[in-house]
């Protein structure tokens, strides 16, 4: 993992809470994650991962506590300043988020929109240089072959490619992934998380991905953040961490043995590894 003496910082999250309701999603959540870095947060279905990466992108606005994301204090941002920031931060969708009509081409360019200023008319509304990097992206993803091909007749793991080559369209500097993984079959799995971790290592790519796969987890990451009720209960790196302890840090939150049992179920089944 890097070192914030020497590396900068480029998301800092400082006591954040989000209720919704009368349901606390984040509770006093506090994060710092340095460029380059690699981190996976780690959790059940409704301990906050989702709301957390939303909370960096602005899609959500905190109760309470602070957001800096690239120098930018978050919360306060508004119009051309949001944008900005927005077009510095890729997100990679669980459900791929793909237009199905529209070609594989036509969709990696939507990930240039926000450069556009005149008419939506399609493909004539992107230029050159534009094309050239959706072919590119695509190429990269190992999906040139299928440019023109419509996206609802891809399979799961190449749609969530496309989402991919489509997020690199921003030319982030810090890509989100908001459960990439979980509607496909463990061998896209592990391919598209390789995708990732590959793409993100030679662009120096800050990436943040929530996941429910704890041996995923610590076969990608460079470092794992737990999170249980909207509370931040493990941050390690993932050298020399073991999947046992990762599981003692979701046993030391559950009050009873039903709890951890049921915590034990929930991550198993969603193991790619165990499910094989």
């Amino acid at each position: 993992m890097n070192n914030e003496a020497t590396t900068p910082t480029v998301v800092r999250l400082a006591g954040v809470t989000k209720r919704f309701g009368a349901t606390t999603a984040l509770d006093a959540a506090s994060l710092t994650v340095q460029r380059g870095e690699i981190v996976v947060l780690l959790g059940l279905s409704g301990s906050g991962k989702s709301t957390l990466l939303r909370h960096i992108d602005a899609l959500e606005r905190p109760d309470e506590g602070s957001i800096n994301v690239l120098g930018e204090s978050v919360p306060e941002l508004s119009g051309r300043r949001l944008r900005a920031l927005r077009g510095k931060v890729g997100f990679i969708f669980q459900q791929f988020e793909l237009v199905p009509s529209l070609s594989v081409f036509e969709n990696v360019l939507t990930g240039a929109l926000a450069t556009l200023r005149g008419p939506r008319l399609g493909l004539w509304s992107y230029g050159r240089a534009s094309k050239l990097a959706a072919l590119g992206h695509l190429e990269r993803v190992g999906l040139l072959d299928r440019a023109y091909q419509r996206a609802d007749t891809l399979s799961g793991g190449q749609q969530q490619r496309v989402a991919i080559a489509r997020a690199l369209m921003q030319n982030p500097e810090i890509l989100l992934a908001d459960e990439p993984v979980a509607s496909l079959d463990p061998e896209s799995s592990d391919q598209v998380m390789a995708l990732i971790r590959e793409i993100a290592v030679d662009r120096g790519l800050t990436v943040m991905c929530s996941l429910h796969q704890v041996d995923l987890a610590l076969s990608w990451a460079d470092r794992i953040v737990g999170l249980r009720h909207g509370e931040v209960v493990l941050d390690t790196t993932t050298e020399g961490l073991s999947k046992s302890e990762v599981m003692e840090i979701y046993g030391r939150v559950a009050t009873t043995t039903n709890q951890l049992e049921a915590i034990q179920t929930e991550l198993m089944a969603n193991d790619p590894v165990e499910t094989r």
